[in-house]
């Protein structure tokens, strides 16, 4: 299994141009699935376990890779799934996200697949697992769920929201004048994360599902001339996202005459080097990696002052 993630880091001329790589994978017998090739490290046979008391009941236990100690996370039972029977049959996908390294067992690991966010759809309403997805595809006329993994992360591991005094004492310095943020996500779980620390300083926002329902918001604004529109402080858009990614959002704005001031922030689960200079080449003005509530309220903050004292 070690071959499968073999040249990854060769992949990455495809973010930029809508596409993504998908590694697949299987909960049970029957069902495939699918994250981003971007959030994962390595794919191993499952290691031997150390139990941790008291831990949430989707931890299996915690394993010792290269002197690092990870959470390995049932990725079946946090999505109320049948649990592994044989850990010893079991596969883990380890991933780095959100500023966190975390294993997901699964049954099995399929193959590495090359797609459009375009094909990359919206989960369908009424899905009995709908909550916890960000989208499917189709692949080899087989549905692929893809999984919000942020949500199961913020389930398992305790995720603070607060905004520390010394970043709200800086509120003060703000002008009266209000200001608005349209918030592009596909995570519910990491779309209300931002909504609610910007509701901790006051600021409005929008929120959009994906990058092609908030350019659709965009160019209604522009074309009603929405006071909204001469408001938005920046739009705050995650990467990863059907239909429409982050980057090719961010270029889209700059290709429209009626938007390409605006300022865009780029913040992702994915992080490193590569997003930082993807920021620069799309054109985005920032990039901050998922979720530290400080850093994203003082991004905005500096933001609204900057515009305020323009």
């Amino acid at each position: 299994m070690a071959g499968i993630m073999d040249g990854v880091d060769q992949r990455t001329q495809l973010a930029g141009h809508n596409r993504l790589e998908l590694l697949m994978f299987r909960l049970g017998a029957r069902q495939r699935f699918g994250i981003n090739v971007f959030k994962v490290q390595e794919v191993i046979q499952c290691p031997a376990l150390t139990s941790v008391p008291h831990s949430h009941p989707v931890i299996r236990g915690v394993a010792n890779l290269r002197g690092n100690t990870i959470p390995l996370v049932d990725l079946g039972m946090a999505i109320k799934m049948k649990p592994i029977d044989d850990l010893k049959e079991a596969f883990v996908i380890i991933t780095e996200f959100n500023r966190t390294t975390i294993g997901f067992l699964v049954s099995s690991v399929d193959r590495i697949i090359n797609t459009n966010w375009e094909d990359i759809l919206p989960p369908p309403k009424g899905m009995s697992r709908g909550t916890y997805l960000t989208a499917v595809t189709r692949v080899d006329d087989e549905l692929v769920e893809i999984i919000d993994v942020e949500k199961v992360l913020a389930e398992v591991m305790s995720v603070s929201e607060e905004i520390s005094q010394e970043v709200l004492s800086d509120v003060d310095e703000v002008g009266d004048m209000p200001h608005h943020v349209l918030i592009a996500d596909d995570s519910s779980v990491a779309r209300n994360q931002v909504k609610r620390t910007l509701d901790q300083i006051g600021v409005e926002t929008t929120l959009a599902n994906d990058g092609k329902q908030a350019l659709d918001i965009l160019l209604k604004w522009a074309e009603d001339e929405d006071p909204k529109l001469k408001r938005l402080a920046m739009v705050l858009s995650d990467i990863e996202m059907p239909e429409m990614d982050g980057y090719t959002l961010t270029t889209s704005i700059r290709n429209d005459p009626r938007l390409t001031g605006l300022y865009v922030l780029l913040h992702s689960s994915l992080s490193g080097v590569f997003n930082n200079a993807m920021v620069e080449k799309v054109g985005a003005n920032k990039f901050i990696a998922k979720f530290k509530p400080d850093e994203l309220a003082g991004a905005v903050l500096d933001r609204i002052k900057a515009v305020d004292n323009a």
